[in-house]
C-alpha cells in the first residue's frame, strides 16, 4: 500500500507527526510512505528514514506570486508528479484547507479529520474518509489517532518513539560537553529576554559546560552575539541550513529553547530540553520526548535562569541514569 502525507508546516507540527509513522511501521510494514511539505521543511522529513519520496511544495512564496508564470509551473509540475505516484490512499494530517487541496491534486482516496476535529471545518469537504478525533488531545497523539483509524490498527500509547536520529556531521566542541541554547522564535511575546539568556549561560558556564547559539535573522543575530559578549565562553555558530544546525543540536548534552521548532526538533532526538513558554500554551503542541520538559510562565511571574538550569539539572541526571522523564 503506498500513502502519501500531507502535512506541509510548521517544523514542530511536522516532528509532532514523526511517532505516527513508528506506530504505522509496527503495525503495518505493508505500506510505504511518502510525504508533501514546504519546502524549508523537506530535510526535516528526510531524517525519518521510512519516508521515500518527498514533494516539496512553496505555498508562501506561491501566495506572494500567484500572478507569476513561474509559480503555475511548479503547480502544475507538482500536480503531474503527484499523480504518477499512483497513490493509494492520501493522508491529510494538516486539516487545513491549503493541505486538503494539495491533497487533491492527488486524485487519489484521501482521509483526514471529521468536521469537528478539523482545524479548517471546510477542509473536511474534501475528504471521502472522515474520522472523528478530540481536539483537546496533544497534536502528537491526535496525529496517532488519526493514523490508526485511518490505517486500521491501534495505536501503543505507552510507547512515543520519533525514529529520527541526528544527522552526522562534525562537532564543533569535541570533547566537550555544549549547551545549545536556542532564542530565536516567531513572535515577540514568545521570546525569553536576553538579560536570562546570558544569565542561564553564566550558569552553565559554571557548570562546566560550553554554551553554543546561532541565528537566522538579524535580530537573532544581535541576541547571539550579545549574549557571547557578555559570556566569552559562548560559542556562536553562524546561519547554516537546517541540517547542518541539526547536526550542531544532535551533538549537545543539553538544549535550553524557546517555543521554536528546533526546540521540538532536539526533544524528538531524545536529547535533555528544557523548553520556555512564555505566551503559548505547551499542552496541546508542546514538545514531548523522553528526557524534555516545559517550564511555563505564570500570570505575574516569568520562567528564571535559576529555574531553568534546576530543571536542566534534572533532566541531565535522569539521562545520566537512564530513566525516562515527564515528558
Amino acid at each position: 500500500m503506498k500513502v502519501l502525507i500531507v502535512k506541509t508546516s510548521s517544523m514542530g507540527d511536522v516532528i509532532h507527526t514523526f511517532p505516527a509513522i513508528e506506530d504505522a511501521r509496527r503495525a503495518r510494514p505493508d505500506i510505504s510512505f511518502d510525504w508533501c511539505v514546504e519546502e524549508a521543511f523537506a530535510g526535516i522529513v528526510a531524517l525519518h528514514p521510512a519516508i521515500q519520496t518527498i514533494h516539496s511544495v512553496a505555498i508562501r512564496r506561491w501566495r506572494r506570486k500567484l500572478l507569476e508564470p513561474g509559480t503555475w509551473r511548479e503547480v502544475v509540475g507538482l500536480r503531474r508528479a503527484l499523480r504518477d505516484c499512483r497513490y493509494d490512499l492520501v493522508l491529510d494530517a494538516q486539516g487545513l484547507l491549503k493541505s486538503a487541496l494539495v491533497a487533491r491534486l492527488t486524485a487519489a482516496p484521501i482521509a483526514g479529520f471529521d468536521r469537528s476535529s478539523a482545524r479548517e471545518p471546510s477542509a473536511s469537504l474534501f475528504y471521502g474518509h472522515r474520522f472523528a478525533v478530540p481536539r483537546g488531545l496533544h497534536a502528537i497523539e491526535r496525529t496517532r489517532r488519526l493514523f490508526g483509524l485511518a490505517l486500521g490498527y491501534e495505536p501503543d500509547f505507552s510507547r512515543l518513539e520519533s525514529g529520527i536520529a541526528p544527522p552526522a556531521g562534525r562537532s564543533i566542541l569535541a570533547g566537550e560537553k555544549t549547551a545549545f541554547l536556542l532564542h530565536g522564535t516567531s513572535r515577540e511575546d514568545k521570546k525569553w529576554p536576553v538579560a536570562d539568556w546570558i544569565e542561564i549561560a553564566r550558569l552553565l558556564v559554571a557548570r562546566g559546560m560550553t554554551p553554543v547559539t546561532t541565528w537566522s535573522n538579524d535580530r537573532e543575530q544581535a541576541v547571539a552575539e550579545a549574549i557571547a559578549h557578555a559570556v566569552s565562553q559562548t560559542v556562536v555558530v553562524p546561519r547554516s541550513p537546517l541540517a547542518e544546525i541539526a547536526a550542531v543540536i544532535g551533538g549537545s548534552a543539553l538544549v535550553i529553547g524557546a517555543d521554536t521548532g528546533l526546540t521540538h526538533l532536539a526533544s524528538a532526538f531524545g536529547l535533555p530540553t528544557v523548553a520556555i513558554f512564555l505566551a503559548t500554551e505547551p499542552g496541546l503542541t508542546g514538545p514531548r520526548g523522553p528526557f524534555s520538559s516545559t517550564l511555563l510562565a505564570r500570570p505575574g511571574h516569568s520562567v528564571t535562569p535559576p529555574e531553568v538550569m534546576a530543571e536542566a539539572e534534572r533532566l541531565l541526571a535522569l539521562r545520566g541514569t537512564g530513566q525516562v522523564g515527564r515528558g
